[in-house]
């Protein structure tokens, strides 16, 4: 799904989360190499994520799957943007938002 490109604090979900129900979190880290804007890293795909059991409340961490921008990429990942529905096994992780750099959209297919 076209949109912005997110950063660390973007809050993310996975569905089904590791219990079942769905479970929230945020992207904490973003690995080199990086691109930027707005002085910020803008995440790609392989980016941690804290996530949260939303049974147990036990906080566990989670790599952004493999697909998402399909024609902006860092070192062969791709960029995550606010929107994208992303396969990263368990389930399926939902990239909430808010925008790193709202300005800029990227209109690439995942």
């Amino acid at each position: 799904m076209p949109g912005p490109p997110v950063s660390i604090g973007c809050a993310v979900m996975l569905s089904p989360g590791a219990a079942g129900p769905p479970d929230m979190g945020m992207i904490v880290t973003v690995f080199p190499p990086v691109i930027t804007a707005n002085g910020l890293p803008l995440a790609t795909t392989g980016s941690l994520c804290q996530m949260i059991n939303s049974l147990s409340g036990i906080p566990y961490p989670m790599l952004i799957g493999p697909i998402a921008s399909s024609g902006v990429t860092v070192s062969g990942r791709s960029l995550v943007r606010m929107g994208d529905l992303i396969p990263t096994p368990p389930g399926i992780m939902t990239i909430l938002g808010p925008p790193a750099a709202p300005f800029i959209n990227d209109q690439w297919p995942p």
